[in-house]
């Protein structure tokens, strides 16, 4: 769902293309996850038979025509709602919670599988605490979140590493 919002979201200030829209949602969010053009052309075509954008034609440019989409009165609705709902993940924890299970399962010591995790997202804090110095603002907040992320992850793997004997025996 998020990518579609997004879409949305990016289309609210003035109507535009996909090529300027997938630049754009890679600019911000990018980072490891840069949409594929096919991704945006379905999500917009989607969007548009959902009734949340409709088309405004085609931008005459120097290059190909650029088919331009607008937000509609439902898709700014719909895009609200979604930026204002609260959510909570989904699913069981990350994968470095499955390879503390597997381990227990498989007889390994998982306080390596901790340690190993602790020592890289310890690596990964110092690395966004140099690089946020250099970016920009959207940089810096997405730097912070992942900081938070990391700092909960590390409270984790302080607890798991005092309950694995525990959770050893269980599974035995």
């Amino acid at each position: 769902m998020t990518v579609p919002m997004t879409m949305l979201a990016l289309l609210q200030h003035h109507p535009n293309h996909g090529f300027a829209l997938k630049q754009r949602y890679d600019e911000l969010f990018g980072q490891e996850r840069d949409l594929r053009p096919a991704q945006v052309y379905s999500t917009l075509a989607r969007l548009e038979r959902d009734g949340y954008l409709s088309d405004l034609g085609f931008e005459k440019g120097s290059a190909a025509d650029k088919r331009l989409y607008a937000i509609t009165d439902s898709g700014v609705t719909t895009v609200h709602h979604w930026i204002r709902t609260p959510s909570l993940p989904v699913g069981r924890p990350t994968e470095l919670f499955t390879k503390v299970v597997l381990a227990l399962v498989a007889g390994l010591d998982p306080r390596d599988v901790l340690d190993s995790h602790r020592d890289l997202y310890l690596a990964r804090m110092r690395e966004i605490t140099a690089a946020r110095r250099a970016g920009d603002a959207v940089d810096r907040l997405a730097g912070d979140y992942e900081i938070a992320h990391l700092n909960a992850d590390l409270d984790w793997i302080e607890i798991a590493g005092r309950r694995v004997g525990d959770v050893a025996q269980e599974l035995s």
